[in-house]
């Protein structure tokens, strides 16, 4: 089992940047891969970032490449979500994912292949 646990959210003004974190707890942390996904109001769960940290292999929405960053570390379990020149459409719930390798179809991109979910935080960017 992992336990997952978001922070970094708050309100910033278009062009601005933000960091989210991922705290992880449980079972060993470089095993997982890990995952971003967002949801704004009356819209579904979509996917924004993704990385295998065993190898370091990252995968991102078309919507944030080139703006957003995804990266680990193992020492202080934490996965982490720079987010760069944002914009108004990125305001949402942003929810950190995880699965265990075995178990990982291999699709990044589905929130269905997530079985541990953070409670999430929430990002507003104001125009």
């Amino acid at each position: 089992q992992v336990q997952l646990v978001e922070s970094g959210g708050g309100l910033v003004q278009a062009g601005g940047s933000l960091r989210l974190s991922c705290a992880a707890s449980g079972r060993t942390f470089s095993r997982y891969v890990m995952a971003w996904f967002r949801q704004a109001p009356g819209k579904e769960r979509d996917f924004v970032a993704g990385i295998n940290l065993s190898g370091a292999s990252t995968y991102y929405a078309d919507s944030v490449k080139g703006r957003f960053t995804i990266s680990g570390d193992d020492a202080k379990n934490t996965v982490y979500l720079q987010m760069n020149n944002l914009k108004p459409e990125d305001t949402a719930v942003y929810y950190c994912a995880a699965d265990r390798p075995s178990y990982f179809s291999g699709n990044y991109y589905s929130r269905y292949e997530y079985p541990y979910w953070g409670q999430g935080t929430q990002v507003t960017v104001s125009s």
